[in-house]
């Protein structure tokens, strides 16, 4: 078991969409969770299926999408850090650096779970994983945690490999199913058509169970 497992991504659905098989399997092992989250969603696309949420009232649903999925998967500790979506890469790096330097002293976790710099697509996502590896290079070496990082660029696969750390949520897919309803401004253009699988044949319902059992991450050297 993890002594605390710090996740620090830039949007509500990031630590289901990305990682939940991870993250469920860990407060499932007993580990303390942190979600660092450093904005609200506000800009996100989707406003649900059929529309039941405006420009104005998506922050705040957003979170209570957020705060559901958190209970679900197990986290307990959410930290709202208040960036503002999609503006992450222009914000003062040093301020983020220093924000999560801090969160690395109080909580002295031994995982940091983000996002792989430079194959991570979204400029919020860079913005935030380089900001991480940053914060933790400002620990002495020894008290560094291990930094276990997704990707899901077109290129890294052939550019890193095989993800090293493989993770068997084959258990916890349930709950990794019911988070991402949670955030339903975001998933219910399709998660219809997944309930539909799941109820369907055989091989598709594997498929899907298989998807969201997917809980695979790169180890990266710090």
């Amino acid at each position: 078991m993890e002594r605390h497992v710090l996740v620090v991504f830039p949007h509500p659905d990031d630590e289901t969409m990305a990682v939940g098989g991870a993250i469920a399997l860990h407060a499932k092992a007993g580990a303390p969770i942190t979600y660092a989250c450093l904005t609200r969603g506000e800009m996100g696309r989707n406003m649900g299926k059929p529309f039941f949420a405006t420009r104005e009232s998506l922050p705040a649903l957003r979170e209570k999408e957020l705060r559901e999925a958190c209970a679900i998967l197990g986290i307990a500790d959410l930290r709202l850090l208040g960036f503002r979506d999609k503006t992450v890469e222009f914000e003062d790096p040093d301020r983020i650096e220093g924000i999560i330097h801090g969160l690395l002293i109080e909580l002295r976790p031994s995982l940091v779970i983000t996002y792989y710099p430079g194959h991570c697509v979204h400029p919020d996502h860079e913005a935030t994983a380089r900001a991480v590896v940053r914060a933790i290079r400002m620990l002495p070496k020894k008290e560094r945690p291990v930094l276990q990082c997704q990707a899901f660029s077109q290129t890294h696969a052939e550019i890193l490999g095989e993800r090293d750390v493989v993770l068997d949520a084959s258990g916890v897919w349930e709950t990794v199913f019911r988070a991402w309803k949670a955030h339903k401004s975001q998933t219910a253009g399709w998660m219809e058509q997944m309930e539909q699988d799941l109820r369907g044949d055989p091989e598709v319902r594997e498929r899907v169970i298989g998807r969201l059992s997917a809980a695979g991450l790169y180890t990266f050297s710090v």
